[in-house]
């Protein structure tokens, strides 16, 4: 399988770079975000973690509401 996939690329020039700039990109992106979640204020996890939590409380508040 990897023939198939590696023989027309070994004719492109230059080809090489990509691999390592997806792994570059890869890396940076994941350590960001690594950073950002040990970073980020304990308020603002909790706020956020409760949303879900919040729009069906007021979905249902809502379908209360309309059906009385």
């Amino acid at each position: 399988m990897l023939k198939f996939v590696k023989g027309p690329l070994e004719s492109i020039e230059g080809v090489s770079i990509y691999p390592i700039i997806s792994l570059l990109i890869f890396f940076i992106f994941f350590t960001a975000l690594f950073w950002w979640v040990f970073t980020a204020k304990k308020e603002y996890i909790n706020k956020v973690s409760k949303l879900p939590l919040e729009i069906e409380e007021d979905e249902t508040k809502f379908s209360a509401e309309t059906t009385n």
